[in-house]
């Protein structure tokens, strides 16, 4: 009877494994298309990320550039209305320049021909005769003071050669002061985000091919693999690749069949295609997997079954029932000791050496992983049941406290309740990462189903702490530690923005004065230990009233805040000051200097002014106390000052 029980069930069985594996060839090689298309799909939006940011890099690139060019044109501007003589002097235009960090300096009369400039060749140039220059004319027909014009980066009149513009009017007489700045930041910029070099970031497998074609021509733009070849198979044709977006098959080279798909994107379409071959070379491998693992479920099956039948004693069911259970439920020493019949003790023993295999299976995946370096623990409980199964890393990744950890792994409830309390706080831009504590980062992921939570922890401190270090330097000076004068504009705009009523704030440019000669007399390790000593002041200064920066060589930036009245500002620039006059710094062994620093500042209570103007009056003010006297501040001149 036994064998003939075990005849059928052998041929149910093997029916059954044909059927499945049937079904399970069907359903692998839709789930590899899904894979592949997921794959293509998640790289192509990886393409399309890098392209927008390289563009957005651009765009703030040319604002940020445009903002800084505009106010050295200004300041161009300010300098010749009241210091006339040096626009007919070359050489002092050619110091101007110097000074102001630009490439050219030009003054343009009110008949539009370029009078004097620090290029000498320039001189008498008439803005009328060629359309890079005539679009600055356009300024002398404009009655507003404050008019102003930036040019696109393109080749000059004169020399053809690649530059950008930007040309304001004069206020004392009528003309225009134009600098001019090589571009080389936005050509830089705009190397990076050629489709070439968006490709080589990401790297294709074998077989795979990137390529973006043009949606109106059909012209292929880029392709991972260069352009010196031919595009004449069906996957690379505009009308087919159309109705790819979920994937296709389409002829490629030398007639191979491509699975292809196409995501639009603007007025083009980025595709992505791998060998037919390739995708069933993959599938093969699995199927045959997926058939050694049915035969091996089917001998360990009618091992089982023939195990069954053997079994008469329902009573030594039970009891091994009842040991399972408690097994189950976590208490995994527990022993199985059911005799009998040889059969009983048989099973007995096989489910003792089973639970023995799964926890060394436990400790020999904590093993491995505590080999293999990676920081990774993994956990598992279910509901209903006290134990959580656990590898031996937990502890210290969670940072469990030693006569905490034996309650919490033999207590579900509390287990999940520390979990929990750690997840409701993740840290800001990141995705299921915590703080442990200052220096150590995790990232939990638990997944639920029917009751059952398994989660996965990694140790990813490394990473963050890359990253925040990567956010310092982006927004800090190496040198000094101030903030860079970006991220300084954007601090300022938000603290502006959100100005308390009744409060004011001030922004205060400063220049330290003869620095060159410092830095020529001295050398330029002590001029930066100068910066460093006048940067040390700034940061000296209460940080909840000031934001400071350094803005380019020796020029430097502040913001005071959470002030309430004009006295109050100069009050703490009196401090500051007070403070540098008495840090002197020692320039060689016996030389000591006191820091020497001009510095203007505009004030508002408006919180819908904007910092760009602060810092333009900042400047005039600066400009204004240079021209009269060194080591002082001055106001804005046209503020009126708050009533008090």
């Amino acid at each position: 009877m036994q064998k003939i029980f075990i005849r059928y069930t052998f041929a149910i069985m093997t029916s059954a494994i044909l059927l499945i594996f049937f079904i399970n060839f069907l359903f692998t090689l839709h789930t590899l298309e899904s894979q592949q298309f997921n794959t293509f799909h998640t790289k192509t939006a990886q393409i399309i990320h890098t392209l927008e940011m390289n563009q957005e890099e651009l765009t703030i690139i040319r604002e940020n550039l445009d903002e800084d060019y505009l106010t050295r044109a200004k300041a161009a501007a300010y300098v010749l209305d009241r210091e006339d003589e040096l626009s007919l002097n070359v050489d002092e235009m050619k110091y101007l320049a110097n000074l102001l960090n630009v490439d050219e300096v030009h003054v343009i009369d009110e008949n539009g021909i370029i009078v004097a400039g620090s290029v000498s060749q320039y001189i008498g140039i008439d803005m009328a005769n060629h359309k890079q220059t005539r679009a600055f004319l356009a300024l002398l027909e404009s009655d507003d003071k404050n008019a102003y014009l930036i040019q696109d980066s393109q080749p000059n009149a004169a020399e053809n050669k690649v530059m950008q513009y930007v040309g304001v009017v004069r206020k004392i007489k009528k003309g225009i002061v134009q600098v001019g700045f090589k571009p080389t930041r936005q050509m830089e910029a705009q190397a990076r985000n050629t489709y070439d070099s968006i490709f080589n970031l990401f790297p294709a497998d074998v077989g795979e091919e990137f390529f973006i074609i043009d949606s109106t021509t059909g012209t292929i733009l880029g392709h991972s693999n260069g352009l010196e070849q031919h595009f004449d198979a069906e996957c690379y044709q505009l009308e087919q690749l159309a109705g790819c977006q979920k994937g296709a098959y389409l002829k490629g080279k030398e007639g191979r069949i491509m699975y292809v798909t196409a995501t639009p994107y603007e007025d083009k379409l980025i595709c992505a295609a791998l060998p037919r071959d390739a995708l069933f070379e993959k599938l093969w491998e699995q199927i045959f997997n997926t058939f050694l693992y049915l035969l091996l479920i089917e001998a360990v099956a009618l091992i089982l079954l023939n195990h069954l039948v053997k079994r008469k004693a329902v009573n030594g069911i039970h009891r091994i029932i009842e040991n399972l259970t408690a097994i189950t439920n976590g208490h995994l020493d527990t022993v199985v000791a059911v005799g009998g019949n040889r059969e009983f003790e048989e099973l007995s023993r096989g489910i003792n050496t089973m639970v023995k295999s799964i926890v060394r299976s436990s400790d020999r995946i904590s093993t491995i992983i505590e080999i293999s370096g990676v920081p990774l623990a993994a956990f598992e409980y279910e509901r209903g049941l006290n134990h959580v199964f656990h590898t031996s890393g937990l502890k210290e990744l969670l940072d469990i406290p030693e006569q905490m950890a034996e309650r919490f792994f033999s207590n579900s409830v509390l287990f999940d309740r520390y979990i929990q309390e750690i997840m409701t706080n993740p840290i800001s831009e990141e995705t299921d990462i915590f703080r442990i504590r200052d220096t150590r980062y995790v990232r939990i992921h638990i997944s639920e189903s029917s009751g059952k939570h398994l989660g996965v922890v990694m140790d990813v401190s490394s990473d963050i702490l890359k990253k925040q270090q990567m956010h310092y330097e982006n927004t800090h000076d190496f040198l000094t530690g101030l903030h860079k004068f970006p991220h300084f504009k954007q601090l300022a705009s938000e603290i502006l923005r959100n100005m308390p009523q009744e409060h004011i704030c001030a922004v205060v440019m400063i220049d330290l004065d003869h620095f060159k000669s410092i830095n020529d007399t001295y050398g330029h390790d002590v001029g930066d230990i100068y910066l460093q000593s006048f940067s040390a002041v700034m940061q000296s200064m209460p940080e909840e009233h000031f934001l400071t920066a350094r803005r380019s060589g020796d020029e430097f930036c502040m913001m005071i805040f959470g002030c309430k009245s004009r006295e109050e500002i100069t009050g703490y620039l009196d401090k500051f000051y007070e403070t540098l006059r008495s840090n002197p710094i020692a320039l060689s062994p016996d030389k000591n200097k006191v820091i020497s620093a001009s510095s203007g500042f505009a004030w508002t209570a408006d919180p819908s002014d904007s910092i760009r103007q602060l810092l333009s009056q900042a400047d005039e003010a600066l400009y204004e106390i240079k021209r009269q006297t060194k080591g002082r501040y001055g106001e804005y001149a046209s503020k009126i000052l708050p009533l008090t």
